[in-house]
C-alpha cells in the first residue's frame, strides 16, 4: 500500500463516528449542564458581590473592583461552552479561567479542597463535553 492510499484509509477511518450509548450521552449532557449552571451561579455572585465574595477577594488579595470583570468573563466562557458549535472552545476558555482560580488559591495557601475544587470542576467540564462530543472522542481515543 503506497503512502497516498494509506493516508486516505487513515483519514477515512478517522471520520467514522465513535459509537456511544444513550446513557453515556445523557451523562455528558448532565455534566455539561451542571458545569454551565455552576458557572452561571459563580458569575452572578461576582456581579452581585455579596459579602462572601467580598471576603474572598480580600483573602485572595484582589481588589473588589475586579469582581465585575471576572463575572462577565465567567458568563462569556459559560455561554461559549453551552453552545454546541463552540463548546470545545468554551471548555478551553474555562480551563484557563479555572487555572487562574487554582493559582489564586495556591498563592494564599488555601485549604486543599478549595485549591483543588477548580481542578475538579475542570474535570467535570471536560468529562461532560468528552462524553457528548463525537469529534472530541475521535481526537482523544480511549483504549479498552
Amino acid at each position: 500500500m503506497n503512502s497516498a492510499t494509506q493516508s486516505t484509509t487513515l483519514t477515512h477511518a478517522a471520520n467514522q463516528p465513535v459509537p456511544v450509548s444513550t446513557k453515556i450521552l445523557w451523562t455528558g449532557r448532565i455534566l455539561s449542564t451542571l458545569g454551565v449552571l455552576s458557572m452561571l451561579l459563580d458569575s452572578f455572585s461576582h456581579l452581585a458581590k455579596p459579602a462572601p465574595v467580598a471576603e474572598a477577594f480580600v483573602r485572595l488579595g484582589y481588589p473588589l473592583s475586579l469582581s465585575f470583570g471576572i463575572g462577565i468573563l465567567g458568563l462569556v466562557c459559560a455561554a461559549i461552552y453551552a453552545l454546541p458549535r463552540t463548546s470545545i472552545l468554551g471548555a478551553i476558555l474555562l480551563t484557563g479561567y479555572l487555572g487562574g482560580a487554582t493559582a489564586a488559591n495556591l498563592r494564599v495557601n488555601d485549604p486543599l479542597f478549595e485549591t483543588l475544587f477548580p481542578i475538579i470542576f475542570g474535570v467535570v467540564v471536560w468529562s461532560g463535553i468528552f462524553l457528548r462530543n463525537n469529534l472530541l472522542r475521535r481526537l482523544i481515543p480511549m483504549q479498552r
